[in-house]
């Protein structure tokens, strides 16, 4: 089971709208259809956008029809354009449409930037398997035998075209012989904890209790959770980090119980251009995502709603950041800076 799979001429994706009840798979023969699954959250997690992007971009260039390589680049910046404004708070998308547009750049002909393009594509994904197990394996130790880890919305094979983060570490516990029970928040409104993290834990046999979203604070209190382990959409230069919404009050309610609070995520979701987290942009989306329930309305006609999609959790609240470059902790905007340095050969 792949989140997503390129098949020569068109992109293959899982409908994580279907699950659990469904597995449907979706194939997108355009870019703006790429875009769609985006927005639709058809595909979601921010390391999987990145890679949906930029395979999607490769379909868009392939399909480009242009005299001159001057041209070509013309219709392709709409192509990254379109794509730029689908999700914008992951940052892993944005990293991908500059992995793309260089390539492009990089290429002499309208051929070669095609091919190069697809081949940068591939490579994005690679890179993002190559991550996510490798940060996996890192954040092994981080995890006790016999823990009972809580996690937030969906961070696992379905949210990162790779071995998971979050998820990707307690399947790397798992499979290192340790015992570890997991807890998922449901994680309103769509329910991502709920649809998708505990149906890829019941995949995998690992034991998972589902709980709802305000049921945390009691279980930290009883002492029935060991550590809380969480995905991100943009980690920023002093350790802030973006999440789905709900993760800011987990942290908090961490810190309070004395109760390790660890971020995981490829090197890819960090941002170093952004200072703190009060600049991240945050999504708002459709307002029907709070107002109706499986397509029924739960809420009077008219009433205003908020729908943030991400809240912004401070790095005082942060007690380690596992990438596939290894462990950082404060100070964060030393020891980002440090994982992200160009490697001495």
């Amino acid at each position: 089971m792949k989140a997503l799979q390129w098949l020569g001429d068109r992109l293959r994706l899982i409908d994580q709208t279907r699950l659990p009840h469904k597995l449907v798979y979706v194939d997108c023969r355009d870019y703006r259809q790429v875009v769609s699954a985006i927005m639709q959250m058809k595909v979601r997690g921010a390391p999987a956008i990145g890679v949906a992007a930029a395979y999607g971009i490769a379909l868009g260039a392939l399909k480009i029809k242009a005299k001159d390589k001057a041209e070509f680049d013309s219709q392709l910046e709409k192509v990254f354009a379109t794509f730029a404004t689908s999700r914008p708070t992951a940052v892993n998308l944005f990293h991908a449409i500059n992995r793309m547009r260089q390539a492009a750049l990089k290429a002499s002909s309208v051929s070669q930037a095609k091919q190069a393009l697809l081949d940068e594509a591939k490579q994005v994904q690679a890179d993002e398997e190559t991550a996510t197990l490798r940060l996996s394996q890192l954040g092994v130790g981080l995890i006790k035998d016999g823990a009972i880890v809580l996690t937030h919305c969906n961070a696992g094979p379905l949210a990162t075209a790779g071995y998971g983060t979050a998820l990707g570490i307690i399947r790397a516990a798992v499979a290192a012989g340790k015992k570890v029970e997991v807890i998922a928040a449901e994680t309103r409104p769509l329910l991502q904890g709920a649809r998708l993290t505990a149906w890829e834990l019941m995949q995998e046999g690992i034991a998972v209790t589902l709980i709802t979203d305000s049921m945390a604070g009691h279980f930290m209190k009883q002492g029935e959770i060991h550590c809380v382990i969480v995905g991100a959409d943009r980690i920023v230069a002093n350790g802030d980090t973006a999440n789905k919404i709900g993760t800011y009050a987990l942290a908090v309610l961490a810190k309070e119980h004395g109760i390790p609070f660890y971020v995981a995520a490829p090197t890819s979701t960090i941002d170093l251009s952004i200072a703190s987290g009060d600049a991240i942009p945050i999504e708002e989306r459709d307002p029907t995502e709070v107002t109706h329930f499986a397509g029924f309305r739960i809420a009077p006609k008219g009433i205003a709603v908020a729908n943030p999609a991400f809240d912004i959790t401070p790095h005082r609240y942060i007690t380690a950041i596992i990438t596939e470059n290894g462990i950082a902790q404060e100070p964060f905007d030393q020891n980002l800076k440090r994982l992200l340095a160009p490697k001495e050969v």
